[in-house]
């Protein structure tokens, strides 16, 4: 017997990557996506990196000369800011 809420899509749901917009974002994590809007920022900068890249609002550039890691913002990260009205 097929109950009509039943859902019959054998199809799963594409997996959803956990942002950091399911919470607040702190006024240093804030900070540093405005100092991501301006240029990339050394991996060693500010320690809400780790936080921000595993939401996905920012990403890793390639290194210069020295080989030291970069991040910038995402698209996310960006849409963040808009959100804001800093855009």
């Amino acid at each position: 017997m097929n109950q009509p809420d039943q859902n019959t899509n054998d199809t799963p749901a594409p997996a959803k990557r956990p942002t950091i917009l399911r919470r607040l974002l702190s006024h240093h994590e804030l900070a540093t996506l405005l100092l991501l809007l301006h240029a990339p920022i050394d991996a060693s900068a500010k320690p809400e990196i780790p936080q921000l890249h595993e939401a996905g609002l920012i990403e890793t550039v390639a290194g210069n000369e020295t080989g030291a890691a970069h991040f910038r913002l995402t698209s996310e990260g960006n849409a963040v800011l808009r959100g804001l009205g800093v855009k």
